[in-house]
């Protein structure tokens, strides 16, 4: 079968075998690519419309006790500016975020042994007193399940973990001996098991990815079928061991923001900083392949060129409501707009 039978038995049935979606990302070409995205912006307009929801990100801390090979944050990066916000400057952040009109607000850092259940029980808890009509999104790595729960109980709605590849002998090629792929994988499951909306996700064109890895990240979605899924081009920092790699493309990043909206329908699917980043025009190329989430930055300006996750990062200097704005206006520019629900996976019923 051809990459153009594959594209339209993909539209059709939502599921292709590990061999056909490999044979699909080998094979593209710019006519499969545009069947695709008219595809994927289709079967997206039936379910969310011309909508984009909007999440508001807090960056909360840029230590990290991890080391992996592709991060700017990670433990071994000397150089790396280290940051933690307070308990206070995160209510501040999300207080000036519900007042702009975000109705969901994302706390992400790094694995900070700062951030005990305690600290963060505490700031979800009270997130939720001040703002009981929004969602709380965590993406704070991989913890115990006794951990994930206390926060789910403390009133946490979502999860990311990006798994960044499912691909086990690609894992171990990006991250250091001590991590695991089937914690990472464990974390996933146990996270659903919990009733939060997960969010998992990968880099597009990191190191030693081939179209396999790339097929099996697909299979995966369509097996674990989250309610979240974050995908972006890898994008190198000067100061960890693939800083002289090349970045992943806009092109393959869209392509495959196309192929897991046709593979799980209702799934959110956010186009990233990391896409703006790399085009000026990215995010809305993104929303015009599929995606249906932005995330504009929240945290203290002051703090945010220190989450430098990679290079160039953008937004750095803007202030929240110059970033809500700005967002607002690029959605429109293509004939979307910015809502500001809470923004729950279609189909999903909240525990």
């Amino acid at each position: 079968m051809n990459e153009d039978a594959l594209a339209r038995k993909l539209a059709a049935e939502h599921s292709l075998t590990l061999e056909e979606y490999e044979a699909l990302i080998s094979g593209r070409n710019k006519d499969t690519a545009l069947y695709l995205a008219d595809e994927a912006v289709k079967v997206r307009e039936r379910i969310y419309g011309k909508d984009v929801f909007v999440r508001g990100l807090i960056e909360i801390s840029s230590y990290c006790k991890n080391d992996c090979l592709y991060c700017g944050i990670r433990r071994g990066n000397k150089n790396a500016e280290r940051y933690r916000l307070t308990e206070d400057e995160i209510l501040t952040c999300a207080d000036e975020g519900y007042d702009l009109g975000f109705r969901t607000f994302v706390l992400q850092g790094g694995e900070d042994a700062y951030f005990t259940d305690e600290r963060v029980c505490a700031v979800v808890s009270e997130i939720k007193r001040r703002h009981p009509d929004c969602a709380v999104t965590l993406s704070l790595g991989e913890r115990t399940r006794e951990s994930y729960k206390r926060l789910r109980d403390a009133g946490a709605d979502r999860y990311l973990l990006r798994h960044e590849t499912a691909d086990r002998e690609h894992y171990a090629r990006l991250h250091p001996p001590e991590m695991s792929y089937d914690n990472r994988m464990e974390c996933l499951y146990t996270l659903r098991e919990l009733g939060y909306q997960v969010g998992c996700g990968f880099m597009v064109g990191s190191p030693y990815q081939t179209a396999r890895c790339l097929a099996e990240d697909l299979a995966f979605i369509e097996r674990f079928r989250p309610e979240m899924c974050g995908i972006g081009p890898f994008i190198p920092h000067h100061g960890t061991p693939f800083g002289g790699e090349a970045a992943g493309t806009l092109e393959m990043t869209c392509f495959l923001l196309s192929v897991i909206r046709l593979i799980h329908p209702p799934v959110l699917l956010p186009a990233t900083t990391a896409l703006g980043t790399i085009d000026p025009r990215g995010r809305e190329r993104g929303i015009l392949s599929g995606a249906n989430v932005v995330m504009p930055n929240l945290s203290p300006v002051s703090v945010r060129k220190k989450y430098e996750l990679y290079d160039n990062k953008i937004c750095t200097g803007e202030e929240s409501a110059q970033c809500r704005g700005c967002l607002e206006a690029r959605m429109e520019s293509i004939g979307y707009k910015i809502v500001t629900s809470r923004g729950d996976a279609a189909g999903f019923e909240q525990k």
